[in-house]
């Protein structure tokens, strides 16, 4: 049995590079050695002001670009978090669990505090809770993360040694799996994350390839090193042109760089090129999924039938474990 791995993404509007190269391409590959659940986030979304009356466009946008993506329904447990009411159940017990302390030390809810002043609810605070539970209802023993996410899943560690301690051994403690794509960051502001809340910052998968290289070559750059080290915009661009172009590609502006001689308007092209080559294979597949909606749902239902027989199973021995329900289902 290969091991089981867990990994999510927020339903927050159309994929964009730093998702794909971060997140997605790699579960892309995980899908074909490992036992893969992917999960669309809804109810994390929604610790943040949103529309209601877009959030569904929003969810079909993230499972319409996943599966154009290359996840596969048959490989992989693709589904909608919402669909699954046992992720809540056991955030619920989980918050018996999960100490204040840990909680406001976590740096995400300190970062979306400040960013989010008028609505610092406490699903907010208690968002890594539940993504305890998104994890630990699976006993995923492998979760795809980045360097950003570590103190989470070290907070779901912790829940499940508590939970084993006091109730015997039941879930085991996740392990981290670095993602090993570069984090892209925004083209207008390279010393900040690649974002869909920074206007202009991102490429989605769903543009068109004039609209990619447009921005590509209005990205950011400067006039060269700074106290010998690359300047942040370049480094950004080499960070696209290494996750995108053939090797020989990037090691050409490398040596240009190294020799002193590297012209943007050669760089931004190759970077151009190199993105809407990969990308359009997956536009091609996304155009194709668009015209038939109805496809994206029965994945994302065939997923939910699948992920909630482990999701049932686990809860069952949960509430038999904690005496909860005489120990029925």
């Amino acid at each position: 049995m290969p091991a089981r791995v867990f990994s999510g993404i927020q339903p927050t509007g159309a994929i964009h590079l730093g998702n794909y190269v971060g997140a997605v391409r790699n579960w892309v590959r995980l899908q074909d050695r490992l036992e893969s659940y992917i999960c669309i986030v809804d109810y994390h979304a929604i610790t943040i002001p949103y529309d209601a009356k877009e959030f569904p466009g929003r969810v079909f946008e993230a499972g319409l670009d996943l599966l154009a993506s290359g996840i596969d329904p048959q490989k992989c447990v693709l589904f909608l978090q919402s669909t699954v009411p046992e992720h809540t159940e056991l955030s619920w017990i989980f918050n018996s669990l999960a100490s204040m302390g840990a909680l406001e030390r976590m740096t995400q809810f300190k970062e979306k505090s400040e960013q989010f002043r008028d609505n610092i609810n406490a699903g907010l605070f208690t968002y890594p809770v539940l993504q305890a539970a998104d994890i630990l209802l699976y006993k995923a023993a492998l979760v795809p993360v980045g360097e950003d996410q570590l103190q989470h899943l070290e907070l779901s560690r912790e829940i499940a040694r508590r939970f084993n301690h006091h109730y015997g051994e039941t879930f085991p403690e996740p392990k981290a799996e670095l993602t090993s794509g570069a984090r892209i960051m925004a083209l207008n502001d390279p010393t900040r994350k690649m974002s869909k809340s920074i206007p202009g910052s991102f490429i989605s998968l769903s543009e068109s390839p004039t609209e990619m290289r447009k921005k590509l070559m209005r990205a950011v750059t400067d006039a060269g090193p700074q106290e010998g080290e690359m300047s942040p915009g370049v480094k950004n661009l080499f960070l696209l042109l290494e996750a995108f172009a053939p090797a020989e590609t990037l090691r050409h502006f490398q040596e240009q760089y190294e020799a002193g001689t590297l012209r943007y308007g050669e760089l931004k092209p190759a970077v151009a090129d190199a993105v809407v080559a990969e990308l359009g294979p997956i536009q091609e597949r996304r155009a194709e999924l668009a015209a038939h909606p109805e496809r994206v749902w029965e994945a994302l239902d065939y997923g939910a039938e699948r992920a909630r027989k482990i999701a049932v199973e686990t809860m069952a021995e949960v509430r038999q474990k904690m005496g909860l329900r005489g120990g029925r289902p």
